[in-house]
């Protein structure tokens, strides 16, 4: 009977505008949460019995809830280094705190951004216990290959494997000018001396003393290198400088009487320090701005070094190509971990989980790790988090739409309750 039919039409209008009113209160409640995706409803009519001379039978309405997980939020400053966001497509790894304390296979989640902070034991976790998963960097601060298809070689981010750090000196670069009226046999000039500061394997601060004397030969010195490190003499070479009108008081010759030998393409001589070895880079042969003997005062022109004595970890901060950077109290800045930035085919297919956090599902496809700006993904933003996607004027506006439709759905059930009191009236 028709009049049953618009009876159901209205429960089933009431029920569906009431579920519109369950995911509208949930966005404006959440209408704050950074990396909220807003929840959206839509109407499905539904047709019993329609056809050509068919009497109409009111089918009703149903309704499906979808999270628009595709949307992204404006991205707003904040003043922790951890606090991260996505700048664009793509989710970060993460996985909670008891999978990630278990030691066993990481329970993948999926976020867009996060405000991470290292806990008591050092791993980064947010407010909802989400564990930021990366790569760890090698020794070297280089990133192996690790499979791109899957969580393997991913681990919780734990600051405090990278508490402390030193880096050896490999390379100095060591370049002064010698008084030309110094090396006359007839006024032998003083020797002169340089002293190089440098870090050992352990990060303990060595030194390099450069002496240089005049051999009694016109234009000629003689280098010794002694290393605190080894307590010994570690190079002794004589320098020859040209006094010819082209290329005048430029490095001319250089021999190798004790230690490594001298390169001339690369203007460095190989040093045999305590605990490795030290390329130290004095010049080429007419290099001007290697070493040089003009008529001047002995001069410094050029003392420098790589590497980084002990240091303790200071901070850490994330790049936009989502390397994890520790910044030690020395200056010295190490990447240590790669947070790569995880595309699947379809975001809408994922599941949803407490913390706006997200589960790979069949409708979702299968994941791909990309380095973050890298192919379809995004760039990684850190002191940067992802506001909510919610439209609080465009939910208010929903809110009396659907208010104005439960209380027309309620209308057709009280009309069509007072029709059939007026059909029971007929039999009296």
């Amino acid at each position: 009977m028709s009049i049953s039919s618009s009876l159901a039409a209205g429960v089933s209008g009431l029920n569906a505008n009431a579920q519109r009113l369950s995911t509208i209160s949930d966005n404006i409640a959440n209408s704050a949460t950074y990396g909220y995706k807003r929840m959206s409803t839509d109407f499905h009519s539904m047709v019993v019995g329609e056809g050509n001379g068919a009497r109409y039978t009111a089918g009703g309405v149903r309704t499906s809830q979808l999270r628009e997980i595709q949307e992204t939020g404006q991205l707003q400053n904040t003043s922790n280094s951890t606090d991260i966001a996505i700048n664009g497509r793509g989710f970060l790894p993460v996985t909670t705190l008891e999978s990630a304390e278990s030691g066993g296979n990481l329970d993948l989640l999926l976020a867009t951004t996060g405000s991470f902070r290292a806990n008591d034991e050092g791993i980064l976790v947010d407010g909802a216990g989400k564990v930021l998963l990366g790569w760890p960097a090698g020794p070297n601060g280089e990133f192996p290959a690790f499979p791109r298809d899957g969580v393997g070689g991913l681990e919780p981010i734990n600051v405090f494997h990278n508490q402390y750090t030193a880096s050896p000196t490999s390379e100095v670069t060591v370049s002064a000018n010698l008084p030309s009226d110094a090396s006359d046999p007839a006024n032998l000039g003083e020797p002169q001396n340089l002293n190089v500061e440098y870090f050992g394997n352990l990060g303990q601060t060595e030194s390099l003393d450069f002496t240089f004397t005049p051999t009694g030969t016109i234009n000629e010195w003689e280098l010794q290198i002694y290393d605190s490190n080894s307590d010994s003499i570690v190079g002794d070479y004589t320098l020859s400088f040209s006094d010819a009108n082209a290329g005048g008081g430029m490095l001319e010759n250089v021999v190798a009487n004790a230690g490594g030998a001298y390169d001339p393409a690369t203007g460095t001589i190989e040093l045999a320090v305590g605990g490795g070895t030290i390329m130290a880079k004095i010049g080429g042969l007419g290099d001007p701005s290697g070493m040089t003997q003009l008529d001047s005062n002995f001069a410094p022109t050029q003392l420098s070094k790589n590497g980084a004595a002990a240091g303790s970890l200071r901070s850490v901060e994330i790049d936009g190509n989502g390397i994890v950077h520790g910044i030690y109290e020395t200056g010295q800045i190490r990447p240590i971990y790669q947070v790569p930035v995880i595309d699947v085919p379809n975001p809408v297919g994922l599941v949803s989980t407490d913390g706006q956090s997200y589960r790979v599902s069949p409708d979702s496809g299968t994941i791909f790790l990309w380095d973050a700006g890298a192919g379809p993904v995004g760039t990684t933003e850190g002191f940067t988090r992802e506001a909510s996607t919610v439209d609080v004027a465009k939910e208010l506006t929903d809110l009396i739409q659907t208010q104005r439709a439960y209380s027309s759905n309620a209308k057709i059930i009280q009309t069509v309750d007072e029709m059939l009191q007026e059909t029971m009236n007929l039999k009296r």
